[in-house]
């Protein structure tokens, strides 16, 4: 029987036209730890499929720790870079981002009208890690100049404090400055929840309706956030997403890239834009691997007399795996016909809850433990795998409490027990449970290549 590849994916991005990819722009300062400003946005603004060009507004000596120091482009230089841009190319979208000075606002300003740019501000008075971004005479010229020519701000609960010119302490208190803010010209805001409750409240002053995005705290850095949030508001904005659309999935795109973040220095770790990339690559690599163990235990001439009667799979997770949904397995069985190995099925993730808790609970103790096969249980096996100097280690069914699942029970007692991840686990099944072996390694080729040398070496 073929082997079909199921692949079940994920989209950020909407839909990707190769031939019609948006040009969006962000206006801000660099960063020059890589973690905000500039650089946050042109990672955001690759990940999601549009082509960023960028007006650099003000260099910052910048780390993880805080704003050490920063030097302001001049005006007429921003507006230079603006223009060399938009002469050439079609601007769907732009942000603009740090605009420290009140000359630098009103160069911006120019622009958007010269250019009649659709622009999302994101109001940068702080840097999460340290350190004033915005002069108090900038911030009046922000309110009286560039909200009128702006579609949309994204402030934070202090930013929106200050843009509004009142106290916010409720969710009704957020409201009351989305509509102050609003009468500044603006036609959408959105005041986003990190410092206050993690929901983001949207107000479209057309209509005069609010939206409420609710939201979670995730653990992680959060250098960049807000960065990364406009930037990729910006993104599916140009993508001709509605306004509400186009922030939800802004927010879960930062709220991702939060947890995935990495500390790379003595303070706020940045963000980590790259990681639906990343976790993309690894099903792929994880679907292929799998795919290929699958094909060595079909096309093996001894891997029959290992199936288990129920049947046996094998599967891998991507690494960090948090449940099922991130481990590939068979869709189906592994099962003996007559004296040959067949697969009733395909390779897709979350297909398998009873290998896949097995990995589950090995990567508790080793992160590198990542696939596993189960085979049919017998001494002889056991005997095989010894003198092949395998580890091994084992669980009782008998001991299992009622309110626990067998693998993550056992599995865990086996390695508690034996003191690490052994290279076999074994159980002598129980009431109406067959006896089972399961076979873990670094990845599913790697098991199905172990499996079939101790198909080789069973002694029948």
């Amino acid at each position: 029987m073929p082997l079909i590849l199921c692949i079940y994916g994920h989209d950020l991005a909407g839909e990707y036209k190769m031939n019609t990819i948006p040009i969006v722009m962000t206006i801000a300062g660099s960063d020059s730890g890589g973690g905000a400003g500039i650089e946050a946005d042109i990672k955001t603004f690759a990940v999601l499929g549009v082509h960023g060009t960028c007006a650099i507004t003000s260099i910052t000596s910048q780390n993880t720790t805080g704003v050490l120091s920063a030097f302001d482009i001049p005006p007429s230089n921003v507006a230079s870079q603006i223009d060399a841009v938009c002469t050439d190319m079609d601007i769907s979208w732009a942000k603009a981002g740090m605009l420290s000075s009140p000359d630098i606002v009103r160069s911006v300003v120019g622009s958007i009208k010269k250019y009649d740019l659709n622009v999302v501000v994101d109001p940068v008075m702080a840097a999460e890690a340290g350190g004033d971004l915005l002069s108090s005479e900038a911030l009046a010229v922000m309110r009286d100049e560039l909200m009128p020519v702006s579609k949309l701000v994204t402030p934070n609960i202090s930013e929106a404090e200050a843009l509004s010119g009142m106290r916010i302490q409720t969710r009704q208190d957020c409201e009351m400055a989305a509509r102050t803010i609003a009468e500044l010209g603006v036609d959408n805001v959105v005041i986003t929840g990190g410092h206050f409750d993690a929901s983001d409240l949207i107000y479209v002053a057309a209509t005069d309706t609010f939206y409420l995005i609710e939201g979670d705290f995730v653990n992680g850095g959060t250098h960049g956030s807000g960065c990364t949030y406009s930037a990729a508001l910006v993104a599916y904005l140009a993508r001709d997403l509605p306004v509400v659309d186009a922030a939800r999935r802004a927010k879960r795109f930062v709220e991702r890239a939060i947890g995935a973040s990495v500390p790379i220095g003595e303070g706020v770790s940045p963000v980590n834009q790259f990681l639906p990339l990343l976790r993309d690559a690894s099903r792929a690599e994880v679907l292929e691997n799998t795919t290929r163990a699958v094909d060595v235990l079909v096309g093996s001439t001894s891997f029959a007399d290992l199936i288990p009667e129920v049947g046996c799979n094998i599967a891998m997770s991507i690494p960090d795996a948090r449940d099922i949904a991130d481990i590939a397995a068979v869709n189906g069985r592994i099962v003996r016909v007559r004296d040959h190995s067949s697969v009733a099925g395909c390779v897709g993730f979350g297909a398998s809850s009873h290998v896949a808790g097995t990995i589950l609970a090995a990567m508790q103790f080793d992160g590198q433990t990542r696939a596993c096969v189960n085979i049919r249980y017998s001494p002889q096996v056991l005997k095989t795998c010894a003198d092949l100097g395998l580890t091994i280690s084992s669980f009782d069914r008998v001991e299992e409490p009622a309110d626990s699942t067998t693998m993550d029970w056992g599995v865990t007692s086996a390695i508690e027990e034996y003191g690490s991840v052994s290279d076999i686990i074994y159980d002598k099944g129980g009431m109406g449970k067959e006896p089972m072996v399961r076979v873990l390694g670094r990845s599913a080729l790697d098991v199905a290549e172990l499996a079939e040398k101790i198909a080789g070496s069973f002694v029948r």
